[in-house]
């Protein structure tokens, strides 16, 4: 049987939990926050004075700050992209009976409040210029991702472990940040989203876990493989009006590693998690092959922390078009 076929089969067996899967992981439709719990009411009195409110506060951070919250809400925009490219993974069919899509479409359902919430607040708070955060964000829908996984789910479930966990880990620190600026509302919204993240992080984690146990030995090979060639951000092509693909990152990971919003540190940190959480030091019946990746994994964040210690952060003013007067 191919290897192909294999993950198929390993794709079908989890999806009988499907249901179970969502019940654990994800919160019903109608219980769970939306985004105008944390924005102020345009039906209340008080609507005029809650936005002045926010845009008074949004005055106490600098533009460092606001370039990390428009990357990490045109990140969020960007979902059209992560749905489509899951629904094309072996093993999931667009279909309404099929298990792997029902978790997907609730995923992408509760995914999506985070960027209305975010892109509600950044027009809010009069800090941005609207209109290029907006063609930012259609760019990078348009212009997609490729994030070196093509349909092999064991590759795509370690892609989402790692980078919910460090949508986490940023949507945390911007709450840091605004706690101690005094922008409560703020800090409150970020932290309930980077909820979310870690509850996502949890269930793709899992399912890794329930993979080593079927298939150990391609599970730690996609994992190796995915490491190795480094996890690509989603935000990898931002551009700006009339650029080119891809023309923003650096200086947009620049600005966030400045910030202390997501650093290379953070990068160490989540695979050395991963490493545990996955407990790939105790995963028997592993091939030659297999033992081999599995002893890399286990050195990798060591040495990738020392390449953390050396990176050197310039201090470069970047100017964003995000930022401008419209």
């Amino acid at each position: 049987m191919s290897i192909k076929n294999i993950r198929v089969e390993v794709m079908q067996t989890l999806g009988k939990n499907i249901d179970k899967f969502v019940d654990q992981f994800l919160i019903p439709i109608d219980t769970i926050w939306q985004p105008s719990d944390f924005l102020p009411n345009p039906q209340g009195d008080n609507f005029i004075e809650e936005v002045k409110e926010f845009q008074a506060l949004g005055k106490e951070f600098d533009d460092d700050f606001w370039v990390c919250m428009v990357g990490d809400t045109i990140t969020e925009e960007a979902l059209p992209t992560y749905e489509s490219w899951l629904l094309d993974l072996d093993g999931v069919e667009q279909d309404p009976d099929n298990g792997w899509a029902k978790w997907i479409r609730a995923w992408t359902a509760e995914e999506n409040r985070h960027g209305d919430v975010l892109n509600k607040h950044l027009y809010l708070s009069g800090r941005v210029n609207m209109r290029e955060v907006e063609i930012s964000t259609q760019h990078l829908i348009a212009d997609g991702f490729d994030i070196g996984t093509a349909t092999d789910p064991y590759k795509n479930f370690v892609y989402t472990s790692f980078q919910e966990l460090a949508t986490y880990i940023s949507h945390n620190n911007v709450a840091k940040i605004a706690r101690k600026k005094g922008h409560k509302a703020l800090a409150k919204m970020s932290k309930i989203i980077a909820g979310d993240e870690m509850r996502h992080h949890v269930a793709y984690s899992h399912f890794i876990k329930e993979i080593f146990k079927i298939d150990p030995s391609e599970m730690m090979l996609a994992y190796h493989y995915m490491m190795k060639q480094q996890i690509i951000m989603p935000a990898m092509y931002l551009r700006e009006s009339f650029a080119e693909k891809a023309s923003l990152f650096n200086q947009f990971s620049i600005v966030a590693q400045r910030a202390g919003v997501y650093t290379g540190f953070d990068y160490v940190d989540i695979m050395r998690k991963l490493n545990v959480i996955w407990e790939i030091d105790k995963v028997k019946g592993l091939t030659p092959e297999a033992e081999k990746a599995r002893d890399y994994l286990m050195r990798l964040p060591d040495r990738m922390y020392r390449l953390a210690e050396r990176a050197i952060i310039p201090d470069t003013e970047y100017k964003f078009k995000w930022m401008t007067q419209m």
